[in-house]
């Protein structure tokens, strides 16, 4: 990482891109990957793609998705509060006193998700919250006032929090899943250029929207480029910390380097073509297995045609769908290093089928 990339992490990791939502932050990815690509393409719903060395027969893609969970506002009372529902997989256990960011035509206005002070509740009978619970301050007193600020039903909302460094080791903030993985395409991207590599074939390094609510901008995106293979990348569980099963959900750690994963949905001849190359550059990895899929938009890649040969390179990531989102920075790099080494390992005509 040199400083202009450090500067880019920052910007766009702050930047709020919501589910549906995307567009100013795939403009921030895209101002930074230009340089680095031969020409872009952004489809209809803002799935953003830089093209290296097009016209060429053989297609390779290397992706992540660029939006993050949020909340809709569902409801304004008659007092000036909002109620919330979900956009994507946000957590009401850990709403409660956080500051959001309400994202109008008008701008940002500020709020609150309120709670009942501990004095008046009855703790005996708490349990934990529920999405119907939570409501949202912006110190309006009527529903006219909401409305004059530029707020209506359908407004998406964000966490506030952003990005800082922890113990000189891991990065911190909402959102790393999985706009860190469209920094890791990008940067990948920019060592490619910077090393003068010419691949024989034409890459796209793809920036999907819409993942958080079923994989659907790498379902488009997969349709329109019919690739021939895939490589994508999200965040996985860390499993060290407090309150998780390794007997259920593996044992998975930050800063043991990449985690590769073993499902259906993986191609296993590609699969092993990334662990060739792993133990080829020295790079640190993790297995992990799934049951039915994969959860990430290596599933689209893998079914949206008629097959794509697709796998997936997970970066563990601690506190999942929290502010606190936590990931390693050496796993940062090593993701961004074995996706780099496997491009330059390709020839261009591979054919993973199993069967010839």
């Amino acid at each position: 990482m040199n400083e202009h990339s450090k500067i880019f992490l920052y910007k766009y990791l702050n930047n709020a891109s919501p589910t549906g939502f995307e567009s100013s932050g795939q403009q921030i990815w895209l101002d930074y990957i230009k340089p680095y690509t031969d020409e872009y393409i952004v489809d209809t719903y803002g799935t953003a793609v830089g093209v290296i060395g097009p016209g060429k027969d053989y297609k390779v893609v290397i992706e992540a998705h660029s939006d993050e969970i949020s909340w809709f506002v569902n409801y304004i009372s008659d007092d000036g509060y909002l109620f919330v529902r979900r956009n994507g997989g946000s957590d009401a256990v850990i709403a409660p006193s956080m500051r959001v960011n309400l994202h109008t035509k008008k701008g940002v206005v500020e709020g609150v998700f309120g709670w009942p002070a501990i004095h008046v509740r009855d703790l005996a009978k708490d349990t934990a919250p529920k999405v119907t619970d939570l409501f949202i301050d912006v110190g309006a007193a009527t529903k006219q006032e909401v409305l004059d600020m530029g707020i209506h039903v359908g407004t998406v909302c964000t966490f506030v929090d952003g990005l800082m460094e922890l113990n000189q080791r891991y990065y911190v903030g909402r959102a790393l899943d999985n706009r860190v993985g469209g920094f890791m395409i990008a940067e990948v991207a920019r060592l490619l250029k910077e090393n003068n590599v010419t691949l024989p074939f034409t890459l796209y390094v793809v920036n999907a929207v819409q993942e958080e609510i079923g994989l659907r901008g790498a379902e488009m995106i997969a349709r329109r480029l019919k690739p021939d293979l895939a490589i994508c990348t999200d965040v996985t569980h860390d499993t060290q910390s407090p309150k998780y099963d390794k007997k259920e959900q593996g044992d998975l750690k930050c800063g043991d380097g990449p985690v590769l994963c073993y499902g259906p949905a993986v191609q296993n001849n590609v699969l092993d073509f990334l662990i060739d190359v792993a133990e080829q550059q020295n790079i640190a990895f993790q297995r992990q297995a799934v049951s039915r899929s994969t959860g990430t938009d290596t599933d689209a890649f893998a079914y949206a045609t008629e097959g794509i040969a697709s796998a997936l390179i997970s970066l563990p990531l601690k506190y999942m769908h929290t502010t606190v989102e936590t990931v390693h920075m050496d796993d940062v790099q090593n993701v961004i290093k074995l996706m780099y080494e496997t491009l330059l390992a390709l020839k261009g005509d591979e054919d993973f089928r199993y069967i010839k």
